[in-house]
């Protein structure tokens, strides 16, 4: 479960497990301080979402950046700011510009841990 808020003290480092953003305060804390992003967009319900949950754990773990979780529903302003048709979507975001998006559904942890190792370095 995401259990973490964006603001909580970290000592300069990524938190190693997703981190739930409930406003958009939260993720412009997030953007200011990590320069590496990824943002997974849920719904309440959403079966693959609750599948992406161990996913995302390992993602959060082993890759750099930071982990975040967006309640579609609960902040739709930042869902209508990424533009969000669909759930799960996840965006990797460098220096708080979008760099890759996933809105197809399921994603192994290999591909969004490839996807942030990527943009880790330019």
């Amino acid at each position: 479960m995401t259990e973490t808020i964006a603001s909580e003290p970290t000592d300069g480092q990524p938190p190693r497990k997703p981190v739930q953003l409930n406003d958009v305060d939260d993720y412009e804390d997030l953007i200011v301080n990590h320069d590496l992003v990824l943002l997974e967009f849920v719904t309440s319900g959403c079966g693959i979402c609750g599948s992406m949950e161990p996913v995302l754990g390992v993602v959060a773990r082993s890759a750099p950046g930071v982990v975040a979780t967006v309640n579609a529903g609960l902040v739709p302003e930042l869902a209508a700011e990424f533009d969000v048709q669909s759930v799960p979507t996840l965006v990797v975001l460098r220096d708080g510009e979008e760099v890759a998006r996933f809105d197809d559904g399921f994603q192994p942890a290999e591909t969004l841990v490839d996807a942030l190792e990527t943009h880790a370095t330019r």
